[in-house]
């Protein structure tokens, strides 16, 4: 065997690689400085950094590593994302010290073909956009160009308006607690909501004549009246709605793991709340008393009996009570309804193409997921000349930097889930 000569030094693949790979860029003009804030430790470079500088204050503030820090990516194929999202992750070890949530990957542009679409095409456009609270999406552009072309909606129609939307909140907070156990590695809670969820889509299938994106509403009314098939369906489903619920409370509301995974992680105090824009469930779980349906009150709701229920400790914890105490609520919301249903036509006179005078109309609404507003502005033809759209998991949204950091990487996706953000909305 021949000696190997120590000064002789063997060639290193991984080295030859990155020679012809500098070698390329530098060919291609793309050799460009690296990032501030790049870190090397013992020779090996970060992985995750952009080769490129930063173009924001907030990119150099993420991008900068201190010793022992290192990014990871979350998503954006992750499936507790809920939805198309990345989470840019910077942690130390196990714990989180800042993280940025990326948007825009599904891109869908509903505002701008809204602008291209009759006004009544409008509300089958922004069904798909939280595909979780369909009758939600169509009930807020609704009254907005019922606004603009002076129309006064049927009180039957009202009523009717109002029973879907509860029914869709029930089953939407539903699945929000099944899908809050989901991400922390619990798998029955998903199923009994889903049995719940099944149960309101058939209800509501029976009266639209569709299971997911509903198209139900119309500018000046419904679409379709009660019917008895609806009708014998809701009593059937009423008598037994509660017991499904309580099943889910038995599993998750007393458990020990599920208590001591979710109480004191991701609190959003009140004042903070009311700052970064958040409303709906996850405001009220901060203790803010805030609900369209009463401060802003639309539609029936006037006349009907609810409190305005809050939460005070505005944690994960808090955050899957205050949904449960709302289905209770808006199945008692349900109960009013039916009860004072009166009779009449469920639809105005409204031409087929509609053409409102030039104006600009606002409508809010209380989502599951909170305040959701359209902005539409009309300028006398059959399309809207802007149609602008505030979707409250978009807003939610921004307080992840704010509360993750200090976190472990296992609570990520709990205090993200109890949030309950759908990216339809997110990236319309």
């Amino acid at each position: 065997m021949t000696a190997v000569d120590p000064e002789v030094r063997i060639p290193d693949p991984l080295d030859t690689e990155r020679d012809d790979e500098a070698r390329l860029r530098a060919a291609a003009g793309l050799d460009l400085p690296r990032a501030a804030g790049r870190a090397e430790y013992a020779g090996f470079e970060t992985v995750g950094l952009p080769d490129r500088p930063p173009q924001t204050e907030r990119e150099r503030q993420l991008f900068t590593l201190d010793e022992g820090e290192m990014l990871v990516n979350m998503g954006p194929q992750h499936p507790s994302t809920h939805g198309v999202m990345r989470l840019l992750v910077k942690v130390r070890g196990e714990v989180i010290t800042d993280i940025d949530p990326v948007l825009g990957y599904l891109h869908r542009g509903i505002e701008k073909l809204c602008e291209n679409a009759t006004y009544t095409t409008v509300l089958t456009y922004v069904d798909p956009m939280d595909y979780l609270s369909a009758m939600h999406n169509e009930h807020a552009p609704a009254i907005a160009f019922e606004k603009l072309y002076g129309i006064e909606v049927p009180r039957r129609a009202e009523y009717i308006r109002a029973l879907v939307v509860e029914l869709n909140r029930v089953f939407s907070h539903g699945l929000m607690m099944g899908f809050l156990a989901l991400d922390m590695g619990g798998l029955t809670p998903i199923l009994y909501g889903f049995i719940n969820r099944d149960e309101v889509v058939d209800l509501l299938s029976a009266i639209s004549g569709q299971r997911m994106l509903f198209n139900f509403f119309r500018v000046g009314g419904v679409n379709w009246d009660v019917n008895d098939e609806f009708l014998s369906r809701l009593g059937k489903w009423r008598s037994h709605v509660l017991d499904n619920i309580a099943m889910n409370e038995r599993l998750l509301t007393e458990n020990e793991i599920f208590r001591a995974r979710t109480r004191g992680m991701g609190i959003l105090d009140g004042r903070r709340a009311v700052q970064l824009g958040v409303t709906g469930p996850n405001l009220r779980a901060s203790g803010v008393p805030f609900d369209v349906r009463r401060a802003h009150p639309y539609s029936i709701y006037p006349e009907l009996e609810f409190e305005v229920i809050t939460q005070q400790t505005g944690d994960v914890y808090a955050r899957y009570l205050q949904r449960i105490a709302e289905i209770k609520q808006s199945i008692r919301l349900i109960d009013q309804i039916v009860d004072r249903m009166p009779h009449g036509p469920v639809q105005a006179q409204v031409p087929g193409i509609i053409r409102p005078r030039p104006g600009r109309a606002y409508a809010a609404i209380e989502s599951p997921r909170g305040l959701y507003s359209v902005y539409a502005i009309s300028d006398g033809s059959a399309t809207p000349y802007r149609f602008r759209m505030r979707d409250p998991s978009f807003i939610s949204l921004q307080a992840l930097p704010t509360l993750m950091p200090g976190h472990l990487i296992a609570d990520t996706m709990a205090i993200m889930a109890s949030f309950d953000p759908v990216m339809g909305g997110v990236d319309k």
